[in-house]
């Protein structure tokens, strides 16, 4: 039996642990979870993954869920060398903090403004989640000075979790004019992902659809 990843497209996350896969060059089995009809309560998933999280992961007897945790393993278990998740514990420290940097800032500050409109019925962004997104972007752009990917001059596991993530907010519509290194990153990680369109950019226009289909006017 070979690699699972249980995956939904709209998902950045999801997306994240699907571009590790491609950069890593294993071959990944990919099961569909739709998480808008609510398929990750199945009785049979919920066997597999009792969080009932996507993405996750099975690997013979392994199973694991997390987006991030899952691309560290499939970069330190099938990697071709150790560039995309360093073995040298001071940069896989930096690759680290870029990885927790998008689970604890860049993500939840981009949830915090598109799961109420997706599932709870809201169709404004308050004024109060924008900020801090703006923040993190701002933050992003920061680390990006003066270096081609997130970590410095080489693509990283790091790069395919938060491109996953700032391609699902540009997709909604979010201006990132004001950030030029991102811009220029993302397009950089367009043509260094193997694959990204079909696994990354496709999925992330389908979310920002659905999000701008329930925004009131104006929101952007």
């Amino acid at each position: 039996m070979g690699v699972i990843l249980y995956h939904f497209p709209l998902s950045g996350p999801s997306r994240g642990a699907l571009l590790a896969a491609k950069a890593v060059g294993v071959d990944v089995d990919v099961q569909i979870v739709n998480l808008f009809k609510k398929e990750q309560l199945k009785e049979d998933f919920v066997k597999i993954n009792p969080q009932h999280t996507i993405p996750t992961l099975v690997d013979g007897e392994l199973t694991i869920w997390d987006s991030h945790a899952i691309a560290c393993y499939l970069a330190s278990v099938y990697g071709k060398d150790d560039s995309l998740y360093p073995e040298d514990p001071k940069t896989r420290a930096l690759v680290n903090q870029r990885l927790y940097f998008d689970c604890g800032t860049m993500y939840p500050r981009i949830r915090a403004i598109c799961f109420p409109v997706l599932f709870l019925g809201e169709d404004i962004i308050p004024d109060e989640h924008k900020g801090p997104l703006e923040e993190a972007l701002g933050f992003l752009d920061v680390f990006l000075e003066g270096n081609n990917f997130v970590c410095g001059n080489n693509l990283t596991i790091a790069d395919c979790s938060l491109v996953a993530s700032v391609s699902s907010i540009a997709a909604v519509g979010w201006d990132l004019s004001a950030y030029s290194n991102v811009v220029t990153w993302v397009a950089r990680c367009a043509i260094a992902i193997p694959n990204y369109e079909e696994s990354n950019q496709k999925g992330a226009e389908e979310f920002g659809k659905a999000v701008r289909s329930k925004l009131a006017p104006g929101q952007l």
